[in-house]
């Protein structure tokens, strides 16, 4: 637990479950913050018996207003996973029934002559003045290294210097969304680009260890994600696909997409099983389950239709058709 407070009738148990939870290689942190708040929920209303009855269950389930689903949706679910515990240590607990999640969402996915336009555009990014937190000197590799690997833009920017090896062209990421460690390849035109930056910004007055974070601004500092979205869109509106918001236009996020079906697309292409292929993606991407890199499989298969037409039956059954909560 992260010191956070719990003084209800359930303290313990979600102080176990969240134990278990995090041994097992997940974060937990958003959870975390869901069961304190269901922690002051019990003791609002008085809760003194250990056990989850439907009307408990119930009142913890119901949509608040301007509540989104998804949250909503993860609200509801610690609740249930809540209820599994205490029901496997003898403790009899109610269950929700989760309300399905169909999202409409479609993620943008970049064309080859789209990607060169965006290379183009970082390449070309020129401060307006003189900052010395600025980052711009560092999108042109950042853009490459997330288009050619499918991090997320928190693990990229987590890399430290130690985790980037330019000699045997690999990276450990080591702070994932799932909080498993786990190793990616890189190609040899990346090394290049990713020596090429490690080139000019060691030539600035910064003190680099091996401890250091590999992407940093002109003073040295840690690349904020808040920083990189904004020159992302700087680089977009250059290109002429401004970001609209709201989830409508492409996003730094999209890259990661655009990484995967790409990927599946060239597999596909060159005779490659994609049945046997998944596994390994879905291990490069750091999913924690098949499906959400299934989802990459049906968004390839819309995409190419003509390249995919002979695996559809194979692939795209494979997996349950199950709402998956993990944001890819």
């Amino acid at each position: 637990m992260n010191n956070r407070a719990l003084w209800g009738i359930y303290a313990p148990y979600i102080r176990q479950l969240i134990e278990l939870k995090r041994s097992l290689g997940f974060k937990y942190e958003t959870e975390e913050i869901i069961y304190s708040i269901f922690d002051r929920f019990t003791i609002a209303l008085g809760e003194t018996k250990v056990g989850i009855s439907k009307e408990l269950s119930d009142r913890w389930c119901e949509r608040k207003n301007n509540e989104s689903e998804s949250y909503w949706i993860h609200r509801s679910g610690c609740l249930a996973r809540l209820s599994s515990y205490l029901s496997k240590i003898g403790i009899r607990s109610y269950i929700p029934q989760l309300p399905r999640h169909r999202s409409t969402f479609v993620p943008f996915v970049f064309s080859k002559i789209e990607m060169e336009s965006v290379f183009v555009a970082a390449d070309a990014l020129r401060a307006q003045r003189k900052m010395m937190n600025s980052i711009i000197f560092v999108m042109p590799a950042l853009v490459r290294l997330l288009y050619g690997t499918g991090l997320r833009i928190g693990e990229a920017l987590a890399l430290r210097n130690q985790d980037v090896n330019l000699t045997d062209n690999f990276l450990l990421v080591r702070d994932s969304k799932n909080g498993k460690q786990r190793m990616i390849p890189i190609s040899e035109s990346l090394s290049v680009v990713c020596r090429d930056y490690v080139h000019h910004r060691n030539s600035l007055p910064l003190l680099n260890s091996e401890d250091d974070y590999f992407f940093v601004s002109l003073n040295g500092s840690a690349c904020s994600s808040v920083s990189v979205y904004s020159r992302f869109q700087d680089i977009l509106k250059v290109v002429g696909i401004p970001f609209i918001g709201n989830h409508h236009g492409p996003r730094l996020h999209d890259l990661r997409h655009t990484f995967a079906v790409t990927s599946l697309a060239q597999l596909a292409e060159s005779g490659c099983d994609l049945y046997s292929m998944l596994p390994i993606l879905s291990t490069y991407l750091g999913h924690q389950s098949l499906s959400a890199t299934d989802s990459y499989v049906r968004l390839t298969a819309e995409m190419y239709p003509g390249l995919l037409k002979d695996i559809d039956m194979v692939c795209l059954n494979v997996f349950p058709d199950i709402q998956s909560h993990e944001s890819n």
